[in-house]
C-alpha cells in the first residue's frame, strides 16, 4: 500500500507534508469551538441559537475567504496564499481566548473564517497540481486525514485541559493554543514550491478583478453550480452533526466533559479510517462511486445514531463506524474538483465551489440550534442532515466521473472547444 509513496519525488513529498500540516492545524483550531459550546452556554448564559450563530459565522465567512483566496492563488501562487491563510487563522483563533462577550467572540470567529476557508483551497489546488495523475486521488485523500488528526488532537487537548483547569479557564487556554499553527509557515517558506503547470500558465495569463467571477461564466458555470450543490450537501450534513455532537452528548446524554471527549476520540478514529479507505477507494473505483457509498451509508448511520433507543455504551461503539462513513466523502473532493476545471481558473473555481457549499452548509448548525428549541436536538440534527445529504445525491447524479483525467488534457479540451 505504501509502494506508491516511495515512487514520489522529493517535491511531491514535501508538498504532501506541508498540506497535511496545514489541514491538521486547520482542524485543530476550528474544532476547538465545538468542544466549548457547553461551557459558553453555562458561563456566558447564551442560548443554543446564539451558540449556533457563533458556529455558523466562521463557516459563512470562510466561504468568502476561500473564494477570494482561490482567486488570488491563480495570480500570486498557491504556496504564498497557503502561508498567509495559515498565519491568519492561527492569530484569530488565539484572539478568541481574550474575548469577554458574545460580540467580541463573534468578530474573532468571523475573521478566523477568512483564513480557514482560504487554507483548504490553496492546499487542495497545490496538491492536485503537484502530485502526478496516477496517485492524485490517494495522495490528496491521505493528506486530508490531517483533518481527523487535528480534530483528534483538539479532542485530546479538550479532555486534558478540562480535567486540569476549571471550565471557565480551560476554554481560554484551548483557544490560546491555536496560535501554534503559525509556526508551520516558516517551514513552508523554505521547502515548498508551486507546480510547473501553474508557473507556466501564470507567466502568460492576465488576471484581474474580473477573474473573481470566472467560474460563474461559460463554459464553467454549469459545472460550477453542480459542484457547489454537491459540496453544500456534504458540508451541511457534516456540520449539522459535528458542531452539535459534543453538546448532544453533554446535554442530552448527560455525559461529563471527560466522557464526551472519550466518545469523540473513538468517533474521530473512525473518521481517520474513513479518510484512509476512501483515499484508496477513489483511485480504485472512481470518485463518484466513493461519494455515493459514503453519503448513502451516512443517511442510515446518522438516523440510527440519533433516533434509535441505544444505551450510552452502544452509542460509544457506534460512533466508530459512524465516523468511517461520514468522512469517506472528503478524500475524493479535492481531486474531483481539480480534474473538473482547467489550470487558468482552477483556484477560483475550486475556491468558489467548495466555499459556496461551505457558506450555505454553514447555515445548518444555526438552523439546528433554532429547531432544537422545539423538536429537540437529536431530531433537529437528523432533519437537516437528511436534507443536506439529499442535495448531495441529486448533484452527484448530474456530474461526470473524472478518475484518470490528466490535467494537461483538461486544459487542451478547453482550447479544442474554442473557449
Amino acid at each position: 500500500m505504501l509502494q506508491w509513496y516511495a515512487e514520489l519525488n522529493a517535491k511531491e513529498k514535501r508538498t504532501m507534508g506541508a498540506c497535511f500540516g496545514g489541514w491538521t492545524l486547520d482542524a485543530l483550531d476550528v474544532q476547538f469551538y465545538s468542544f466549548v459550546i457547553p461551557t459558553l452556554l453555562a458561563t456566558w448564559g447564551i442560548s443554543k441559537g446564539e451558540a449556533g450563530v457563533l458556529g455558523t459565522i466562521t463557516l459563512l465567512i470562510s466561504a468568502f475567504g476561500g473564494w477570494f483566496a482561490g482567486t488570488i492563488s491563480d495570480r500570486y501562487g498557491r504556496v504564498r496564499v497557503l502561508q498567509i491563510t495559515i498565519l491568519w487563522y492561527a492569530v484569530f483563533t488565539f484572539l478568541c481566548a481574550l474575548t469577554q462577550n458574545f460580540s467580541q467572540l463573534f468578530i474573532c470567529r468571523a475573521l478566523q473564517g477568512l483564513g480557514f476557508g482560504g487554507e483548504w483551497v490553496a492546499g487542495a489546488v497545490l496538491m492536485g497540481e503537484v502530485i502526478r495523475d496516477k496517485y492524485r486521488g490517494r495522495a490528496v485523500g491521505l493528506v486530508q486525514t490531517g483533518w481527523a488528526v487535528g480534530w483528534g488532537a483538539a479532542a485530546i487537548l479538550y479532555t486534558v485541559l478540562f480535567a486540569i483547569f476549571p471550565a471557565e479557564i480551560a476554554w481560554r487556554v484551548l483557544f490560546a493554543l491555536g496560535l501554534l499553527p503559525g509556526l508551520l509557515v516558516f517551514w513552508i517558506r523554505r521547502r515548498v514550491e508551486d507546480a510547473p503547470i501553474f508557473t507556466a500558465n501564470a507567466a502568460s495569463s492576465q488576471i484581474g478583478v474580473a477573474h473573481l467571477f470566472s467560474a460563474l461564466k461559460p463554459p464553467h458555470v454549469a459545472t460550477t453550480w453542480r459542484v457547489a450543490m454537491m459540496v453544500t450537501g456534504a458540508q451541511g450534513g457534516s456540520y449539522a452533526l459535528s458542531v452539535w455532537m459534543p453538546t448532544y452528548l453533554n446535554t442530552v446524554r448527560h455525559l461529563s466533559s471527560v466522557s464526551t471527549g472519550s466518545y469523540l476520540i473513538l468517533h474521530i478514529f473512525g473518521a481517520l479510517l474513513g479518510f484512509i479507505i476512501a483515499s484508496f477507494l477513489s483511485d480504485a473505483i472512481g470518485r463518484k462511486p466513493t461519494f455515493l457509498i459514503s453519503v448513502l451509508a451516512s443517511v442510515v448511520m446518522v438516523g440510527i445514531y440519533m433516533l434509535a433507543p441505544l444505551s450510552n455504551a452502544a452509542l460509544l461503539w457506534l460512533g466508530f463506524p459512524l465516523g468511517i462513513v461520514l468522512y469517506m466523502m472528503w478524500p475524493p473532493m479535492g481531486p474531483f474538483m481539480t480534474e473538473l476545471f482547467p489550470t487558468e481558473v482552477r483556484g477560483n473555481a475550486q475556491g468558489f465551489c467548495y466555499n459556496a457549499g461551505r457558506g450555505i452548509g454553514a447555515l445548518f448548525p444555526m438552523l439546528v440550534g433554532f429547531l432544537a428549541a422545539t423538536l429537540g436536538l437529536a431530531a433537529a440534527i437528523v432533519i437537516f442532515a437528511f436534507i443536506a445529504y439529499g442535495l448531495m445525491i441529486v448533484a452527484l447524479l448530474m456530474l461526470p466521473e473524472t478518475h484518470g483525467r490528466r490535467l494537461d488534457s483538461v486544459d487542451q479540451d478547453l482550447v479544442a472547444a474554442g473557449e
